[in-house]
């Protein structure tokens, strides 16, 4: 379902958790049934979110795909999680995820002056961003710069998630906290963390700091096997 974004704020005022997703749609996520794993974490955010009487109502979600053959790809417009149908994302091409950075961050400003054209309360958005591999787009140096940035000065919150292989040193250049690294293929368990935080976040005053489970579910920790 797609909803136009002023008219979806009008007839809803309660106060927004914006959520960003950024998906790794490279071909490389193909391998070994990750984008498979990631589908299915999706479609449990949608059921797990909308099982929630406020996070449907207050948090919104916007979904951003890289690879080919767009580069970055609106998979899901903001939309609140009540009216929120999981992607179905696919694997082809490589990862310019400082477009895709770069793009989560336009959307979220754009989203937060419609948040204040229509009188309504916000907390911190959120950007994660999920990959497999390493940014393969010319200049993402830059948006890496630009998200950190953004991160410092309090406008987002950044959490960047590598999976398999992915390299992490490249990945920690886009926020302030270090980024973690997927377990397995552990997306259906991230997938119930993020919405367990955002059932906890919508509930939050726009200037409250919110406390996010410890990711030990689905995250290597460091220093264990």
């Amino acid at each position: 379902m797609t909803l136009i974004p002023d008219v979806a704020l009008a007839d809803n005022t309660s106060q927004r958790l914006p959520c960003v997703v950024i998906l790794d749609g490279s071909s490389s996520m193909a391998e070994g049934g990750a984008i498979d794993a990631l589908n299915e974490g999706l479609r449990l955010l949608e059921s797990d979110l909308k099982a929630d009487d406020v996070a449907r109502q207050r948090v919104r979600i916007l979904v951003l795909r890289i690879g080919a053959p767009n580069d970055v790809q609106v998979v899901t417009d903001w939309v609140d999680a009540i009216d929120f149908e999981a992607p179905e994302i696919e694997a082809n091409g490589t990862t310019p995820l400082g477009l895709g950075v770069h793009r989560a961050l336009e959307e979220i400003e754009a989203e937060k002056e419609r948040y204040r054209d229509n009188g309504i309360p916000y907390n911190r958005p959120w950007l994660f961003i999920l990959t497999d591999g390493e940014p393969t787009d010319l200049g993402w140096e830059r948006a890496a710069a630009e998200c950190r940035a953004a991160e410092e000065a309090g406008r987002v919150s950044v959490f960047g998630v590598g999976v398999g292989d992915a390299g992490l040193d490249k990945l920690a250049r886009f926020s302030t906290r270090q980024p973690l690294r997927l377990k397995g293929l552990a997306f259906r368990e991230f997938f119930l963390w993020l919405s367990r935080s955002a059932r906890v976040g919508s509930q939050a005053a726009p200037s409250d700091a919110i406390q996010m489970a410890p990711p030990s579910d689905w995250a290597v920790v460091p220093g264990r096997s």
